[in-house]
C-alpha cells in the first residue's frame, strides 16, 4: 500500500512541475515559517534522493549569491544526477530567499540550526518519496552542516562532501587571507579578530579596516563563534555511514590538505580529487587565478568532468550510465 501511495504522489508532483524540468517546489517546517526548496524527480521516481546543503553566506538553492557567485553549481548538479536516476532537493537557507519567513533574522543562526533544518528536510523528503533514507551532499560550509547533521544518523543514507573544510574554519580563513598578497596590510587585524572569535569573544569593529567588515560585522559574529568551534575532522570520525569526499585541485578556498584531513579522520571514506576543478566545481586552467575567479560567475560553464559520475557511482554503484 505504501509503495502505491508513493508512486501516485510522485506522479502528482510531476504533473504540477514544468514538463521540461520535472521540478516542483516543496516545503519543510522552519522555526517561525516554512523552508522552501526544489524537488527534481528522476524518471520513475524510485531511485535514491539527495539533499544538497548549500555553502556559506547568502547562497540560494541554485548555488548563487549576490557576492559574485553565479555558477549555478547546485542546479547543474541536480540536472546531472537526475540523468543517472538520482532525485534531488536543493534548498534556500533558513531566513533567506524563499525561506526568509522561517526566521526573522537570517544572521541569528548556528551550524546546529542548519543541521536541524536538514533533519526537517529529511523528514519531508522521506514522507514524499517513500525513501527510507536521504543522501546529504554538502558543499563548502554545507559540508560542515552535513557532518553536524550526521551526528544524528537517523534517516541519513550517507554523505557526499564537496570542497568541504577539513580543519576548523578559523584556520581555513587564516590561510585564505594569507594567500592574497593584497591582504598583507590588514592581516594583523584580521588574525586578531579570528583569534578573539575562536576564544568565544565578540570583536569591536569601531576601528576595523572597512575591507574586513564584511567578514566580521557584528551581526554575524555569533554565527562565527559557533562555526569556528566546530572541528570537521572530529565530526567525520564519528560518522559510520558511507562518506565520499570530493576535492578540486584548483580550489583557492579549500585545499587538498582539507580533503586529506577528512579522509585520514575517517579511513572508510572514499576520496576523489578532480585535478581541474575549482571551488564551485568548474574546470579551470591550472594556476590561472583570474580564470578561476571568472568561473564563479559562469553558469553556462559545465560542472567539472567526472563530478556527477563520481557522485552517482558512489550512491548507485550498480546503476547503468
Amino acid at each position: 500500500m505504501r509503495r502505491v501511495a508513493c508512486s501516485a504522489l510522485v506522479a502528482m508532483i510531476l504533473s504540477h512541475a514544468s514538463p521540461a524540468a520535472s521540478e516542483a517546489v516543496i516545503h519543510a517546517p522552519g522555526p517561525s515559517g516554512q523552508l522552501e526548496g526544489t524537488l527534481r524527480v528522476a524518471k520513475g521516481g524510485a531511485g535514491p534522493v539527495v539533499l544538497i546543503v548549500p555553502g556559506s553566506g547568502p547562497t540560494d538553492r541554485d548555488g548563487n549569491n549576490a557576492l559574485g557567485v553565479n555558477a549555478s553549481t547546485y542546479r547543474l548538479l541536480a540536472e546531472g544526477l537526475v540523468t543517472r536516476g538520482i532525485s534531488s532537493v536543493r534548498i534556500d537557507k533558513r531566513g533567506m530567499f524563499a525561506s526568509r519567513a522561517a526566521i526573522r533574522d537570517a544572521n541569528a543562526v548556528t551550524i546546529s540550526d542548519y543541521a536541524a533544518d536538514v533533519h526537517a528536510w529529511i523528514g519531508v523528503i522521506r514522507e514524499r518519496t517513500g525513501n527510507a533514507c536521504v543522501w546529504l551532499i554538502g558543499h563548502s560550509e554545507g559540508g560542515l552542516v552535513a557532518l553536524a547533521a550526521a551526528q544524528r544518523p537517523a534517516g541519513i543514507c550517507g554523505l557526499v562532501l564537496l570542497a568541504a573544510p577539513g580543519r576548523r574554519l578559523g584556520d581555513v580563513l587564516r590561510d585564505q587571507l594569507r594567500a592574497n598578497p593584497a591582504n598583507t596590510p590588514i592581516l594583523p587585524q584580521a588574525i586578531a579578530a579570528i583569534e578573539a572569535i575562536e576564544a568565544g569573544r565578540r570583536v569591536d569593529v569601531a576601528d576595523m579596516d572597512p575591507a574586513l567588515l564584511p567578514l566580521f560585522r557584528p551581526a554575524v559574529q555569533g554565527f562565527l563563534i559557533d562555526a569556528f568551534s566546530r572541528d570537521p575532522a572530529k565530526l567525520i570520525s564519528t560518522v559510520h555511514a558511507p562518506v565520499l569526499v570530493v576535492q578540486g585541485a584548483q580550489d583557492i578556498q579549500i585545499g587538498l590538505g582539507d580533503a586529506w584531513a577528512l579522509a585520514k579522520a575517517n579511513p572508510a571514506a572514499k576520496l576523489v580529487v578532480l585535478e581541474a576543478a575549482n571551488h564551485v566545481l568548474k574546470d579551470v586552467p591550472t594556476g590561472d587565478r583570474e580564470a578561476n575567479l571568472r568561473a564563479y560567475a559562469a553558469p553556462d560553464l559545465p560542472l567539472s568532468a567526472g563530478l556527477v559520475d563520481a557522485i552517482a557511482d558512489f550512491i548507485r554503484p550498480s546503476a547503468p550510465r
